[in-house]
């Protein structure tokens, strides 16, 4: 018997060379599918126009500045992404973000507790906050927006309560949190070893992927270029490190980051929940007839976002040795965001990714550093900011109307 039409078409269109691919690279990008495109290329004329104006940009030392600058708002923007993938919003991670800060420096220098406790109790604080969301949100009816717009509110007050009125509590200076987010780097050798790790690591699961989808009839990458990308990978990584390795090294706060952006990628790309979570930002309906419990999703979502601004509030009072009023207000929520839709995370829901938050934060803080070592004012950083958001979002409108012009939703 022979095989389905679209079945034989994907096997007609299996590529068999790096040349294939890249033709079949040039066709998704003619559909609409622009993936990770728009934003890498954004980065790269970002870094070339502050480097033209000031070549210290790209120095190892400002880099390593920014790795470690990147990371608060970048935890924060990957729950940003959960909640996008659902079709929802959550406006308070900012909020939510300060309240952490505060409640893990009373914890440690007023009640005088240990380091993990204080980061617990923060983390524990905020999951809750996410789980009110979901109940407001799921068995009330109230739209994420308003919901989380009232938290906004409600837990800025609450910051100020916890802080009892103090313009800021410093953390100490020989903490573990401190030293974590301003000292700690990897040994050069161990840095080196995570990125063949890491390079060894991509290539495994390509080729396991690859199997898997030759033995299901479907198209799969061929084995050149698979080692074509993993070579290019694990060059990449190895240079990243030896540069950064010319000052100061890779940071841990930054090899968390990136355990993060993977381990989210590995729950929202190879685990039944986080199919849950793509099939209920797709179509809610469809999902909950499919037999997915979509209020799960919803609450887990927001769980996620407030732990994950939770776990970047701390980290930001790490880096600046102190917990205080502002922390977690200003740009904070916009920038939160815009990291996430900057970096190709749909406003519609159903599509992006755990790497929307690294690239999309990578571009927002390149924006601002440039503008820092320029010494322009911070409005600059808003007005630039907001273009590139505005591009990133319209692409992403473009692309959409493509797909589904070309039958791909």
């Amino acid at each position: 018997m022979a095989p389905p039409a679209d079945l034989r078409d994907e096997r007609l269109a299996t590529p068999r060379d790096i040349a294939d691919h890249v033709r079949a690279g040039v066709r998704r990008v003619r559909d609409g599918d622009l993936g990770a495109l728009p934003v890498i290329a954004g980065i790269v004329v970002i870094w070339t126009i502050f480097q033209v104006l000031n070549p210290t940009f790209l120095s190892s030392t400002n880099l390593v500045n920014l790795s470690f600058d990147m990371v608060p708002i970048g935890v924060i923007a990957l729950g940003i992404v959960c909640v996008l993938l659902v079709g929802q919003i959550d406006l308070s991670v900012g909020s939510v973000s300060g309240l952490s800060g505060a409640i893990t420096a009373v914890v440690m220098v007023r009640f005088e507790q240990p380091t993990w406790l204080a980061v617990l109790a923060a983390l524990a604080a905020s999951c809750l906050i996410g789980w009110l969301y979901g109940q407001g949100f799921n068995r009330i009816g109230v739209p994420s927006f308003v919901v989380t717009l009232a938290g906004l509110l409600a837990f800025l007050g609450v910051q100020l309560l916890v802080l009892q009125g103090e313009n800021a509590i410093n953390l100490p200076f020989d903490s573990t949190l401190v030293k974590f987010a301003q000292l700690w780097f990897v040994p050069d050798w161990l840095a080196y070893t995570l990125a063949v790790a890491a390079g060894m690591g991509f290539s495994a699961a390509g080729w396991v992927r690859a199997r898997t989808r030759r033995r299901a009839g479907l198209s799969a990458q061929s084995p050149q270029w698979l080692v074509a990308k993993s070579v290019l990978l694990l060059a990449a990584l190895l240079f990243m490190v030896s540069y950064l390795c010319r000052t100061r090294g890779v940071a841990w706060m930054f090899v968390l980051f990136v355990a993060l952006v993977l381990a989210l990628n590995y729950v929202l790309t190879r685990t039944k929940y986080g199919r849950s979570v793509y099939a209920v930002g797709g179509n809610a309906e469809a999902a909950r007839r499919a037999g997915i419990n979509v209020r799960r999703v919803y609450t887990s979502v927001f769980v996620i976002c407030s732990g994950l601004a939770a776990l970047g509030g701390v980290l930001a009072a790490s880096r600046l040795a102190a917990a205080n009023q502002s922390a977690g207000g200003g740009d904070v929520n916009l920038n939160a965001i815009a990291a996430a839709v900057i970096g190709g995370t749909s406003l519609f829901g159903g599509r992006g990714s755990a790497f929307a938050a690294l690239l999309g934060t990578l571009v927002i803080q390149s924006i601002s550093s440039g503008l820092t070592l320029l010494n322009l004012d911070s409005s600059y950083r808003f007005v630039i900011t907001g273009l590139v958001l505005f591009i990133a979002v319209g692409l992403d409108a473009v692309a959409r109307r493509s797909r589904q012009a070309h039958g791909r939703g």
